[in-house]
């Protein structure tokens, strides 16, 4: 049986998983059980790396997490403990005493305790003279490992014959276009007519009966981003209704999440509303745009208590203006909570990787004295107007704890904010840029240049090293009503990661048709299709949990929010579950989504 790359990798990344842990629904809860699973799929990570994947405050990580990292982490070298060893071996005889292996297994990887190597050097010293040989040692280890993998493998696939499942890339062929159809209230475009056939052939794997009753076959050929014509009309239609705006960002975190701030829209009387999100440009060369602005946005309008996840949804943005995405209709007077959204298909983490180029953030001066240098009061002046919610071109005492939140965790009080008022240029009791400058040269003076503080606040507003944006995406959202002034006010939610994921969820439920795994009607995915973007939801209406295989490698022109186009979701019973977004590559070509939904057997 021929199986992709990917395939391959998802597979030995399951058996690792599943050789420490009972369910790749369990999430790892230490450092320690990081390392043993790592080990299992013939890695041996070290201390340092084992601190950057599990850094302070981790308190789990979950299957996906460990794809990915087992992506950064290289396999073991065969003669990696060889070349270790033959260091200690001062005698060049071959064999190593217990001092020495003790040396080399806590100089390596996750530091053994004595303990350990005393269970360790007992096992591997079968004659009892005190004295290790260390190649047999080698080849014994190395041994065990393939042997482990091996097993774990051939468990995978022996149960998956058992159970005629299929793992391949069961594709229609002949994807086809979809007709437009009446859109219903909300909805401003068109509904998927989503076809569904029964898979013809498989490319990597021979076919099964069984394998085609149980599987959904999605096809979906959208038109090139630009071809599209707006039935927006021009704001300026829109200049003597009442306007507010506020600014925001997303922020990539370490584990791959993406947050950002909420806000608090107050409309004291029914009227007519435009609502629109978008990246926001931050680049002063007026033909050069900055490079997030093709990350896809979203605004989903809720109603709900902001200490508490149950929420209503009232509406989202879905239609599209370029790099705007708007919603327009008629809000009845009271609070609303806006919970901006991307889907992570374009803005995803990258591997950290030093790079040659490592920006200079302070000078001193012939003097002696310190200085910005140019580059970083560029940068921190991006940062000014990120933080500067409203774009009033100065940061309240608000503003700038919502960044020191961001950066340090921490807040600033009224009497810190008063000593900043009185050392920094201020305007209306408010920081300018200047002062904000200010602020941030008093503090590389107060390390006496040291930027490894300074380097920790760009690192948590998304820069690299170069001094660029990768790991976030600026954006601002702007308010429009008609017959009222409305206010709008930034809010920072314990809550509002589930209260996004669960309006983003009902968004797709309540607008795509639900589809069956023929042979598993307990099993529906809603496939949403919207402007720019295709959202799928699995709904597992039975008591156990399923795990989904997801395979999109006919898809063209797409990329996935997964970050992979072959993997898995497991979805515990009774629950419904977002599987992916999808969006092209590039917008200026057409692009074809194509996915096979497919059960994987329990083990």
């Amino acid at each position: 049986m021929q199986r992709s790359e990917e395939e391959r990798f998802y597979m030995t990344c399951r058996a690792a998983y599943l050789s420490v842990l009972r369910s790749s629904l369990v999430n790892m809860t230490s450092k320690e059980q990081l390392c043993t699973v790592l080990q299992q799929a013939g890695r041996n990570p070290s201390q340092k790396a084992l601190d950057k994947y599990w850094p302070p405050g981790t308190k789990k990580l979950n299957f996906d997490d460990f794809c990915e990292i087992l992506k950064q982490e290289k396999p073991a070298e065969s003669d990696q403990l060889m070349r270790i060893f033959k260091k200690f071996d001062i005698n060049c005889d071959g064999y190593i005493s217990h001092d020495e292996l003790s040396k080399v297994l806590t100089s390596m990887g996750e530091k053994m305790s004595p303990k350990e190597v005393d269970e360790i050097f007992s096992l591997a010293d079968v004659n009892k003279d005190g004295k290790l040989d260390y190649a047999e040692f080698c080849r014994l280890l190395e041994s065990t490992v393939e042997q482990n993998q091996t097993a774990a493998l051939e468990k995978l696939e022996a149960d998956a014959r058992l159970k005629r499942q299929n793992f391949g890339n069961q594709m229609d062929s002949s994807p086809q276009s979809l007709e437009s159809q009446p859109a219903p209230e909300i909805q401003p475009r068109t509904q998927p007519d989503i076809t569904q056939r029964k898979e013809s052939r498989s490319s990597s794997r021979p076919s099964s009966a069984r394998s085609r009753r149980s599987s959904l076959s999605t096809n979906i050929t959208m038109g090139t981003g630009s071809s599209k014509t707006s039935r927006l009309g021009d704001l300026k239609s829109l200049q003597n209704w009442h306007h507010t705006l506020m600014k925001g960002c997303f922020y990539l975190e370490e584990d791959g999440t993406i947050v950002s701030l909420q806000y608090r829209l107050h409309i004291p009387k029914t009227t007519n509303v435009h609502l629109t999100i978008q990246p926001l440009n931050l680049s002063q060369i007026p033909e050069k745009l900055s490079p997030w602005m093709c990350v896809d946005t979203a605004l989903y309008v809720v109603t709900g208590n902001e200490t508490k996840e149950d929420s209503t949804l009232v509406c989202f943005t879905e239609l599209r203006d370029k790099e705007r995405f708007v919603w327009r209709g008629e809000l009845n007077a009271g609070s609303y909570l806006l919970l901006p959204f991307t889907t992570g298909c374009r803005l995803m983490k990258r591997t950290r990787k030093t790079t040659n180029k490592t920006a200079q953030l302070v000078n001193r001066t012939l003097s002696g004295e310190l200085e910005l240098t140019k580059e970083f009061k560029v940068a921190l002046s991006d940062i000014f107007d990120v933080i500067d919610l409203d774009g009033n071109g100065l940061l309240s005492l608000a503003e700038y704890n919502f960044f020191e939140q961001r950066t340090s965790g921490e807040k600033c009080d009224e009497e810190a904010w008063a000593i900043c008022k009185e050392n920094f240029d201020t305007k209306k009791n408010e920081l300018t840029r200047q002062g904000f400058l200010e602020l941030n040269l008093m503090e590389a003076n107060d390390r006496e240049g040291d930027p490894r503080d300074l380097w920790l606040t760009l690192e948590a507003m998304g820069y690299n090293g170069s001094l660029e944006i990768v790991e976030a995406c600026p954006f601002v959202i702007e308010v429009y009503c008609e017959d009222a002034k409305a206010t709008l006010q930034p809010v920072h939610l314990a809550s509002g990661i589930k209260m996004l994921n669960s309006a983003v969820q009902r968004s797709i439920t309540s607008k795509a048709e639900a589809k069956s795994l023929k042979g598993h009607d307990s099993v529906l995915v809603y496939t949403y299709k919207g402007e720019s973007r295709i959202s799928s939801v699995i709904a597992n209406k039975s008591n156990q949990k399923v795990t989904v295989h997801i395979n999109n490698e006919q898809s063209k022109n797409c990329v996935s929010s997964r970050g992979m186009s072959v993997f898995a979701v497991e979805v515990p019973g009774r629950t419904k579950m977002v599987c992916q977004h999808v969006l092209p590559i590039t917008d200026q070509q057409e692009w074809t989504y194509s996915c096979v939904e497919s059960i994987i057997p329990s083990l």
